[in-house]
Protein backbone atom coordinates (compact mmCIF):
# COMPACT_ATOMS: atom_id res chain seq x y z
CA UNK A 1 0.00 0.00 0.00
CA UNK A 2 1.20 3.69 -0.45
CA UNK A 3 0.46 7.28 0.90
CA UNK A 4 -1.06 9.43 -1.72
CA UNK A 5 -1.05 12.62 -0.33
CA UNK A 6 -4.16 14.79 -1.69
CA UNK A 7 -5.37 18.70 -2.29
CA UNK A 8 -6.42 20.49 1.38
CA UNK A 9 -9.56 22.31 0.75
CA UNK A 10 -9.54 26.32 2.60
CA UNK A 11 -11.18 26.27 6.02
CA UNK A 12 -11.76 29.84 5.61
CA UNK A 13 -15.54 30.77 5.88
CA UNK A 14 -17.09 26.97 5.89
CA UNK A 15 -18.53 25.96 9.06
CA UNK A 16 -20.93 28.39 9.45
CA UNK A 17 -21.98 28.11 5.86
CA UNK A 18 -21.88 24.57 6.10
CA UNK A 19 -23.54 24.21 9.57
CA UNK A 20 -26.74 26.71 8.16
CA UNK A 21 -27.00 25.01 5.23
CA UNK A 22 -27.59 21.55 6.37
CA UNK A 23 -30.00 22.75 9.01
CA UNK A 24 -31.48 24.64 6.53
CA UNK A 25 -31.97 21.05 4.53
CA UNK A 26 -32.57 19.05 7.01
CA UNK A 27 -35.28 21.54 8.23
CA UNK A 28 -37.06 21.30 5.10
CA UNK A 29 -37.49 17.71 5.35
CA UNK A 30 -38.44 17.52 8.82
CA UNK A 31 -41.32 20.29 7.97
CA UNK A 32 -42.46 17.89 4.93
CA UNK A 33 -42.03 14.93 6.61
CA UNK A 34 -40.91 12.98 3.86
CA UNK A 35 -37.65 11.02 3.26
CA UNK A 36 -34.22 12.10 1.29
CA UNK A 37 -34.47 8.72 -0.57
CA UNK A 38 -36.96 8.14 -3.61
CA UNK A 39 -40.53 9.11 -3.64
CA UNK A 40 -43.58 8.12 -5.92
CA UNK A 41 -42.22 9.82 -9.07
CA UNK A 42 -38.99 8.65 -9.03
CA UNK A 43 -40.34 5.13 -8.83
CA UNK A 44 -42.58 5.96 -11.82
CA UNK A 45 -39.50 7.49 -13.84
CA UNK A 46 -37.48 4.32 -12.55
CA UNK A 47 -40.58 2.22 -14.43
CA UNK A 48 -40.75 3.74 -16.99
CA UNK A 49 -37.18 4.32 -18.14
CA UNK A 50 -36.02 0.46 -17.89
CA UNK A 51 -39.12 -0.57 -19.36
CA UNK A 52 -38.66 1.69 -22.48
CA UNK A 53 -34.85 0.56 -22.24
CA UNK A 54 -36.13 -3.35 -22.08
CA UNK A 55 -38.49 -2.99 -24.96
CA UNK A 56 -36.43 -0.94 -27.08
CA UNK A 57 -33.40 -3.40 -26.91
CA UNK A 58 -36.03 -6.40 -27.25
CA UNK A 59 -36.87 -4.60 -30.95
CA UNK A 60 -33.36 -3.37 -31.90
CA UNK A 61 -32.86 -7.48 -31.39
CA UNK A 62 -35.40 -9.98 -32.64
CA UNK A 63 -37.86 -6.82 -34.32
CA UNK A 64 -36.59 -7.92 -37.55
CA UNK A 65 -37.44 -4.24 -38.64
CA UNK A 66 -37.03 -2.50 -42.00
CA UNK A 67 -33.35 -1.15 -42.39
CA UNK A 68 -34.43 2.55 -41.56
CA UNK A 69 -36.24 2.00 -38.70
CA UNK A 70 -33.81 -0.51 -37.42
CA UNK A 71 -31.21 2.78 -37.39
CA UNK A 72 -33.87 5.17 -35.47
CA UNK A 73 -34.27 2.06 -32.93
CA UNK A 74 -30.70 2.24 -32.39
CA UNK A 75 -30.45 5.31 -31.85
CA UNK A 76 -33.27 4.86 -29.05
CA UNK A 77 -32.01 2.23 -27.58
CA UNK A 78 -28.69 4.31 -26.91
CA UNK A 79 -31.08 7.28 -25.71
CA UNK A 80 -32.78 4.83 -23.44
CA UNK A 81 -29.12 3.17 -21.78
CA UNK A 82 -28.01 6.97 -21.02
CA UNK A 83 -31.22 7.48 -18.99
CA UNK A 84 -31.83 4.32 -16.82
CA UNK A 85 -27.68 5.24 -16.43
CA UNK A 86 -28.41 8.70 -15.85
CA UNK A 87 -31.26 8.56 -13.77
CA UNK A 88 -31.24 5.23 -11.93
CA UNK A 89 -28.15 4.07 -11.35
CA UNK A 90 -26.41 7.60 -10.95
CA UNK A 91 -28.33 7.86 -7.87
CA UNK A 92 -28.14 4.26 -7.12
CA UNK A 93 -24.18 4.56 -7.15
CA UNK A 94 -24.12 7.77 -5.13
CA UNK A 95 -26.09 5.45 -2.03
CA UNK A 96 -29.54 8.29 -2.46
CA UNK A 97 -31.74 6.15 -4.43
CA UNK A 98 -33.01 4.44 -1.26
CA UNK A 99 -32.13 3.60 2.61
CA UNK A 100 -31.85 0.24 1.80
CA UNK A 101 -27.93 -0.53 0.17
CA UNK A 102 -29.81 -3.92 -1.19
CA UNK A 103 -31.78 -1.68 -3.44
CA UNK A 104 -29.24 0.87 -4.62
CA UNK A 105 -26.77 -2.07 -4.86
CA UNK A 106 -29.26 -3.96 -7.46
CA UNK A 107 -30.25 -0.35 -9.31
CA UNK A 108 -26.44 0.02 -9.74
CA UNK A 109 -26.49 -2.79 -11.74
CA UNK A 110 -27.55 -0.76 -14.93
CA UNK A 111 -23.98 0.90 -15.15
CA UNK A 112 -22.93 -2.61 -15.06
CA UNK A 113 -25.19 -4.40 -17.90
CA UNK A 114 -24.65 -1.11 -20.37
CA UNK A 115 -20.64 -1.81 -19.75
CA UNK A 116 -19.79 0.91 -17.34
CA UNK A 117 -18.09 -0.32 -14.17
CA UNK A 118 -20.42 0.78 -11.24
CA UNK A 119 -17.46 0.35 -8.94
CA UNK A 120 -15.30 1.92 -10.65
CA UNK A 121 -17.62 4.96 -11.15
CA UNK A 122 -17.94 4.94 -7.92
CA UNK A 123 -14.20 5.65 -7.27
CA UNK A 124 -14.04 8.48 -10.29
CA UNK A 125 -17.50 10.00 -9.52
CA UNK A 126 -18.01 10.02 -6.00
CA UNK A 127 -15.10 10.62 -4.77
CA UNK A 128 -12.42 12.37 -7.11
CA UNK A 129 -15.30 14.50 -9.62
CA UNK A 130 -17.23 15.07 -6.29
CA UNK A 131 -14.23 16.22 -3.81
CA UNK A 132 -11.93 17.67 -6.28
CA UNK A 133 -14.35 19.26 -8.96
CA UNK A 134 -12.28 20.94 -11.64
CA UNK A 135 -8.76 20.54 -9.92
CA UNK A 136 -6.41 19.58 -12.24
CA UNK A 137 -4.83 15.85 -11.97
CA UNK A 138 -7.47 15.34 -9.86
CA UNK A 139 -10.75 15.59 -11.55
CA UNK A 140 -10.49 13.44 -14.59
CA UNK A 141 -13.77 14.78 -15.99
CA UNK A 142 -11.81 17.61 -17.26
CA UNK A 143 -9.31 15.47 -19.16
CA UNK A 144 -11.65 13.79 -21.34
CA UNK A 145 -9.56 13.43 -24.82
CA UNK A 146 -6.33 15.35 -25.76
CA UNK A 147 -8.14 17.17 -28.30
CA UNK A 148 -10.41 18.45 -26.39
CA UNK A 149 -8.92 21.14 -24.16
CA UNK A 150 -11.28 22.07 -20.66
CA UNK A 151 -9.08 22.85 -18.41
CA UNK A 152 -6.85 25.74 -18.78
CA UNK A 153 -3.98 23.96 -16.86
CA UNK A 154 -4.28 20.94 -19.84
CA UNK A 155 -1.07 21.11 -22.37
CA UNK A 156 -2.65 22.97 -25.75
CA UNK A 157 -2.22 22.20 -29.13
CA UNK A 158 -3.11 24.06 -32.11
CA UNK A 159 -5.96 21.77 -33.20
CA UNK A 160 -7.53 23.32 -30.34
CA UNK A 161 -8.28 26.36 -32.55
CA UNK A 162 -11.33 24.46 -33.52
CA UNK A 163 -12.71 22.33 -30.96
CA UNK A 164 -15.80 23.98 -30.97
CA UNK A 165 -16.10 22.71 -33.91
CA UNK A 166 -15.26 19.42 -33.31
CA UNK A 167 -16.27 18.52 -29.75
CA UNK A 168 -19.72 17.88 -29.96
CA UNK A 169 -18.78 14.92 -32.38
CA UNK A 170 -16.01 13.76 -29.83
CA UNK A 171 -19.01 14.04 -26.89
CA UNK A 172 -20.59 11.11 -28.49
CA UNK A 173 -17.75 8.67 -27.86
CA UNK A 174 -17.45 8.53 -24.56
CA UNK A 175 -19.55 5.77 -23.53
CA UNK A 176 -16.95 3.78 -26.20
CA UNK A 177 -13.84 4.91 -24.48
CA UNK A 178 -15.71 3.98 -21.44
CA UNK A 179 -17.05 0.20 -22.05
CA UNK A 180 -13.37 -0.60 -24.20
CA UNK A 181 -10.86 1.32 -22.80
CA UNK A 182 -11.52 3.84 -19.33
CA UNK A 183 -12.43 1.10 -17.13
CA UNK A 184 -9.70 -1.02 -17.76
CA UNK A 185 -6.79 1.71 -17.54
CA UNK A 186 -8.07 3.19 -14.54
CA UNK A 187 -8.71 0.01 -12.37
CA UNK A 188 -5.38 -1.15 -12.98
CA UNK A 189 -3.74 2.70 -12.77
CA UNK A 190 -5.75 2.41 -9.34
CA UNK A 191 -4.87 6.25 -8.89
CA UNK A 192 -7.98 8.27 -9.43
CA UNK A 193 -10.43 8.11 -6.98
CA UNK A 194 -8.39 5.49 -4.76
CA UNK A 195 -5.99 8.05 -3.17
CA UNK A 196 -4.92 6.41 -0.53
CA UNK A 197 -3.37 3.74 -2.65
CA UNK A 198 -5.77 0.72 -1.18
CA UNK A 199 -5.14 -2.11 -3.29
CA UNK A 200 -9.24 -3.20 -5.07
CA UNK A 201 -11.15 -6.28 -3.46
CA UNK A 202 -10.49 -9.53 -4.70
CA UNK A 203 -13.71 -9.89 -6.04
CA UNK A 204 -13.62 -6.66 -8.25
CA UNK A 205 -11.29 -8.05 -10.62
CA UNK A 206 -14.02 -11.18 -11.06
CA UNK A 207 -16.84 -8.77 -11.47
CA UNK A 208 -14.91 -5.74 -14.10
CA UNK A 209 -14.48 -8.78 -16.59
CA UNK A 210 -17.69 -10.07 -15.80
CA UNK A 211 -19.92 -7.50 -16.38
CA UNK A 212 -17.93 -6.65 -19.57
CA UNK A 213 -17.98 -9.88 -20.82
CA UNK A 214 -22.28 -9.92 -20.12
CA UNK A 215 -22.31 -6.29 -21.65
CA UNK A 216 -20.01 -7.35 -24.98
CA UNK A 217 -22.39 -10.55 -25.08
CA UNK A 218 -25.64 -8.34 -25.37
CA UNK A 219 -24.73 -5.53 -27.29
CA UNK A 220 -22.02 -7.15 -29.51
CA UNK A 221 -22.88 -11.21 -30.04
CA UNK A 222 -26.87 -11.34 -29.79
CA UNK A 223 -27.44 -8.51 -32.64
CA UNK A 224 -24.86 -10.07 -34.61
CA UNK A 225 -26.52 -13.67 -34.57
CA UNK A 226 -29.70 -12.41 -34.43
CA UNK A 227 -30.56 -8.95 -36.49
CA UNK A 228 -31.00 -9.99 -40.23
CA UNK A 229 -29.11 -7.30 -41.82
CA UNK A 230 -25.43 -7.05 -43.13
CA UNK A 231 -22.78 -7.00 -40.42
CA UNK A 232 -21.82 -3.12 -41.81
CA UNK A 233 -25.11 -2.17 -41.08
CA UNK A 234 -24.77 -3.70 -37.42
CA UNK A 235 -21.76 -2.00 -36.69
CA UNK A 236 -22.82 1.22 -37.65
CA UNK A 237 -25.96 0.71 -35.68
CA UNK A 238 -24.39 -0.56 -32.87
CA UNK A 239 -21.50 2.49 -33.14
CA UNK A 240 -24.82 5.13 -33.51
CA UNK A 241 -26.42 3.73 -30.31
CA UNK A 242 -22.63 4.51 -28.28
CA UNK A 243 -22.68 8.07 -29.98
CA UNK A 244 -26.35 8.70 -28.86
CA UNK A 245 -25.67 7.29 -25.54
CA UNK A 246 -22.46 9.51 -25.05
CA UNK A 247 -23.39 12.55 -26.46
CA UNK A 248 -26.17 12.98 -23.96
CA UNK A 249 -24.08 11.81 -20.70
CA UNK A 250 -21.26 13.97 -21.62
CA UNK A 251 -23.55 17.05 -22.70
CA UNK A 252 -24.87 17.00 -19.02
CA UNK A 253 -21.42 17.19 -17.66
CA UNK A 254 -20.40 19.78 -20.34
CA UNK A 255 -23.50 22.57 -19.17
CA UNK A 256 -22.66 22.01 -15.70
CA UNK A 257 -19.12 21.92 -15.39
CA UNK A 258 -17.11 24.01 -18.71
CA UNK A 259 -18.31 27.00 -18.97
CA UNK A 260 -17.39 30.80 -19.22
CA UNK A 261 -19.13 31.09 -15.19
CA UNK A 262 -16.85 28.57 -13.59
CA UNK A 263 -13.86 28.47 -12.08
CA UNK A 264 -10.66 25.67 -12.03
CA UNK A 265 -7.91 25.40 -9.62
CA UNK A 266 -4.91 23.54 -9.26
CA UNK A 267 -3.03 22.72 -5.79
CA UNK A 268 -0.40 25.28 -4.41
CA UNK A 269 3.06 23.96 -3.59
CA UNK A 270 2.23 23.14 -0.09
CA UNK A 271 -1.34 21.00 -1.76
CA UNK A 272 -3.61 23.87 -0.59
CA UNK A 273 -6.28 24.71 -2.93
CA UNK A 274 -8.15 28.19 -2.63
CA UNK A 275 -11.51 27.90 -1.58
CA UNK A 276 -12.99 26.29 1.28
CA UNK A 277 -15.30 22.86 -0.02
CA UNK A 278 -18.16 24.05 -0.35
CA UNK A 279 -17.46 27.59 -1.64
CA UNK A 280 -15.19 25.24 -3.85
CA UNK A 281 -18.37 23.12 -5.28
CA UNK A 282 -20.62 26.54 -5.68
CA UNK A 283 -17.95 28.09 -8.06
CA UNK A 284 -17.25 25.19 -10.05
CA UNK A 285 -20.90 24.10 -10.70
CA UNK A 286 -23.73 25.50 -12.81
CA UNK A 287 -27.25 24.47 -13.05
CA UNK A 288 -29.29 25.02 -16.09
CA UNK A 289 -32.98 24.21 -17.44
CA UNK A 290 -34.32 24.44 -13.71
CA UNK A 291 -37.63 25.62 -14.03
CA UNK A 292 -38.07 22.84 -16.73
CA UNK A 293 -39.66 19.55 -15.53
CA UNK A 294 -38.63 17.49 -18.85
CA UNK A 295 -35.00 18.38 -17.99
CA UNK A 296 -34.99 17.32 -14.84
CA UNK A 297 -37.17 14.00 -16.31
CA UNK A 298 -34.63 13.33 -18.63
CA UNK A 299 -31.41 14.16 -16.61
CA UNK A 300 -32.14 12.48 -13.32
CA UNK A 301 -32.02 16.11 -12.02
CA UNK A 302 -28.82 16.68 -12.81
CA UNK A 303 -29.73 19.99 -14.72
CA UNK A 304 -29.63 21.67 -10.80
CA UNK A 305 -25.87 19.63 -9.93
CA UNK A 306 -25.27 22.67 -7.43
CA UNK A 307 -27.88 20.80 -5.33
CA UNK A 308 -26.20 17.51 -6.38
CA UNK A 309 -22.67 18.47 -5.82
CA UNK A 310 -23.40 19.83 -2.30
CA UNK A 311 -25.97 16.65 -1.43
CA UNK A 312 -25.24 13.60 -3.09
CA UNK A 313 -26.44 11.36 -1.34
CA UNK A 314 -29.74 13.01 -1.30
CA UNK A 315 -32.33 11.71 -3.99
CA UNK A 316 -32.28 13.72 -7.33
CA UNK A 317 -35.91 14.32 -7.26
CA UNK A 318 -36.11 16.33 -4.28
CA UNK A 319 -33.49 18.75 -6.15
CA UNK A 320 -36.05 21.32 -7.59
CA UNK A 321 -37.60 22.11 -3.95
CA UNK A 322 -34.21 22.21 -2.19
CA UNK A 323 -32.84 24.42 -5.10
CA UNK A 324 -34.67 27.28 -3.25
CA UNK A 325 -33.35 26.68 -0.02
CA UNK A 326 -30.18 26.33 -0.98
CA UNK A 327 -29.90 29.42 -2.87
CA UNK A 328 -31.54 31.60 0.05
CA UNK A 329 -28.85 30.29 2.21
CA UNK A 330 -26.44 30.79 -0.59
CA UNK A 331 -27.21 34.19 -0.88
CA UNK A 332 -27.09 35.08 2.98
CA UNK A 333 -23.85 33.85 3.31
CA UNK A 334 -22.63 35.54 0.48
CA UNK A 335 -21.68 32.33 -1.15
CA UNK A 336 -21.94 31.80 -5.00
CA UNK A 337 -25.39 30.52 -6.99
CA UNK A 338 -25.60 30.05 -10.73
CA UNK A 339 -28.00 29.15 -13.34
CA UNK A 340 -29.24 30.14 -16.54
CA UNK A 341 -31.65 28.34 -19.38
CA UNK A 342 -30.31 25.89 -21.63
CA UNK A 343 -29.53 28.24 -24.64
CA UNK A 344 -27.56 30.04 -21.91
CA UNK A 345 -25.32 27.28 -20.99
CA UNK A 346 -25.00 26.20 -24.22
CA UNK A 347 -24.22 29.16 -25.54
CA UNK A 348 -21.61 29.91 -22.59
CA UNK A 349 -19.86 25.92 -22.98
CA UNK A 350 -19.69 27.08 -26.75
CA UNK A 351 -17.71 30.33 -26.12
CA UNK A 352 -15.47 27.99 -23.58
CA UNK A 353 -14.60 25.95 -25.77
CA UNK A 354 -13.14 28.95 -27.99
CA UNK A 355 -11.68 30.46 -25.17
CA UNK A 356 -9.82 27.18 -23.78
CA UNK A 357 -8.75 26.69 -27.71
CA UNK A 358 -7.73 30.20 -27.99
CA UNK A 359 -3.47 30.43 -27.57
CA UNK A 360 -3.86 33.84 -26.10
CA UNK A 361 -5.44 31.94 -23.19
CA UNK A 362 -3.17 28.55 -23.72
CA UNK A 363 -1.08 29.78 -20.86
CA UNK A 364 -3.31 31.42 -18.55
CA UNK A 365 -2.30 29.77 -15.32
CA UNK A 366 -5.94 29.27 -13.38
CA UNK A 367 -9.58 30.47 -13.23
CA UNK A 368 -9.93 30.71 -9.84
CA UNK A 369 -12.82 33.37 -8.48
Amino acid sequence: MTTVSVPQFSRVNQREFNKALKANVNRYFKDKGIAKSANGAMIFKTIFHITMWITSYVLVMFGNLPLVWQYVMFAVLGFFISQVTVNIGHDAIHGAYSKKKWVNDLLSHTFNFNGASAYMWKRMHNVAHHTYTNVDGYDGDIEPFPLIRISPFAPYFKVHRFQNKYAYFFYGLGTLSWVFAKDYVKFFQNEVGNYNGEDHPAKEYFFLFFYKLINYSLYIVVPFVFIEQPWYHILLGFLLMHWMSGFFLASIFMLAHALEEVTFDKPDDNGNLHSSFHTHQLSTTVNFATESKLAAFLTGGLNQQVEHHLFPNICSCHYPALAKVVRETAKEFDQPYQEMSFAEALQSHNRFLKDMGDPRFAKKENRVA
